[in-house]
């Protein structure tokens, strides 16, 4: 099947879709954007947190049919050019990436929540990043870097 969708605000076609394709499947080998990663394929780490009609979502559990004629914004779409978003240049600063694995999923769901709180506290942001794991960092870095991304929003 053919798949019509908006991603990062440019009009895509993916062809030769299978039904049970994932759109992070069609997103990462379809349309070349391997920003989002394939981790564990059920919804558990968040590794491929994307925005579908600006919610975030696990990409791996959204069929691709699901995504067409809908918007779809991934961790490439948050910059602007050349220029990152705040809270990509933040987990950069803070030292919060490591091997990088987890990181396209935890931006997309800070930037979720410094869009719906400017200035979360701890508790907030721990709600927040709940369905996404890592293995690397632990998570104190992490939150500096959504505590540096929101005070620079």
């Amino acid at each position: 099947m053919r798949v019509n969708v908006t991603v990062n605000g440019e009009r895509r076609q993916a062809d030769d879709v299978w039904e049970g394709e994932s759109l992070l499947f069609m997103l990462r080998e379809r349309l070349g954007l391997p920003g989002s990663k394939n981790a564990c394929e059920q919804g558990e780490c968040g590794s491929c947190t994307v925005y579908l009609d600006s919610v975030p979502v696990c990409a791996c559990l959204v069929a691709a049919g699901q995504a067409q004629d809908r918007e779809v914004r991934t961790v490439e779409g948050l910059a602007d050019g050349d220029q990152l978003d705040p809270v990509q240049e933040a987990f950069v600063e803070a030292g919060a990436v490591q091997c990088g694995f987890c990181t396209p999923g935890l931006v997309v769901q800070a930037h979720d929540l410094l869009d719906r709180v400017p200035n979360p506290s701890d508790p907030e942001i721990r709600e927040a990043l709940a369905g996404n794991l890592c293995r690397c960092t632990g998570y104190e870095k992490i939150l500096d870097a959504v505590r540096l991304a929101a005070s620079r929003r």
